[in-house]
């Protein structure tokens, strides 16, 4: 039995974990899906000051109030720049790492620049006007998606994606707009990264592989979680079992 530690993506939440999870529970393993402050159910709590040191904090309190230890600690998208500074906190609890579809980030850089959306110079601005209590709370990110799903669905059945589509919810903008302060190049532990064919991820890839990480490919595209829950357990298990945890 393993226990497996799940962190969401943006715009997601705990939620987006549901057919990943059952499968790993039948299978009698231990599943944590914690979500992140100012998404999913707890988007309610949404704010100007809901960064990076706020979702890293999430997960270490789950970590420490539930008492996990020898925890696989899976991060998917957004979830890459939050796992670095979980892993900082807490890594004598965490007995592997792996990414999943994720960001890779570097200490120092921010979300919106780091993926060519926004530049440095203009984020560093909004973010300073986040700290003094103005600009916008949220960034849009699900209406974002929802529209780009409109040209380019994802790669499940059409009902399991107006169920993804529906229940997303806005990603704070500080998260988007602040700066990592731990980036992917401090973990220690070796990472598996699992790469997407079909993402917007490409250039995290590129990332993954010259930090010498472990690169395992998936046909499906970045939402693979909940369009091939069976094919990501699958993958989550193989590089659980070579590393004589499963």
């Amino acid at each position: 039995m393993t226990t497996f530690v799940l962190l969401h993506g943006g715009g997601m939440g705990g939620w987006t974990w549901k057919y990943v999870r059952e499968l790993l529970e039948t299978l009698g393993h231990k599943v944590y899906t914690p979500t992140f402050t100012g998404f999913g159910e707890r988007s309610h709590l949404i704010g100007r000051d809901v960064g990076n040191a706020t979702h890293v904090q999430d997960v270490v309190n789950v970590l420490r109030y539930e008492d996990l230890r020898d925890v696989v600690l899976v991060a998917h998208s957004y979830a890459g720049t939050v796992a670095p500074g979980v892993i900082a906190q807490m890594g004598d609890r965490i007995a592997s790492v792996i990414y999943l579809d994720a960001i890779v980030p570097h200490s120092g850089e921010r979300i919106a620049s780091l993926m060519g959306y926004v530049p440095e110079d203009q984020l560093a601005g909004l973010d300073a006007m986040l700290d003094a209590g103005e600009g916008p709370i949220g960034s849009g990110v699900d209406a974002m998606q929802r529209e780009a799903a409109k040209t380019h669905p994802h790669l499940m059945d059409p009902d399991r994606e107006k169920w993804l589509l529906d229940n997303l919810s806005d990603q704070p903008m500080k998260a988007t707009a602040c700066v990592i302060p731990v980036g992917a190049e401090t973990i220690e532990k070796p990472v598996d990264y699992i790469a997407a064919a079909i993402t917007v991820m490409t250039a995290m890839h590129d990332r993954a592989r010259a930090l010498g990480w472990t690169i395992h490919s998936h046909p499906g595209d970045h939402a693979l979680l909940v369009g091939d829950p069976e094919g990501t357990v699958e993958l989550i298990l193989k590089i659980t079992a070579s590393k004589g945890a499963a």
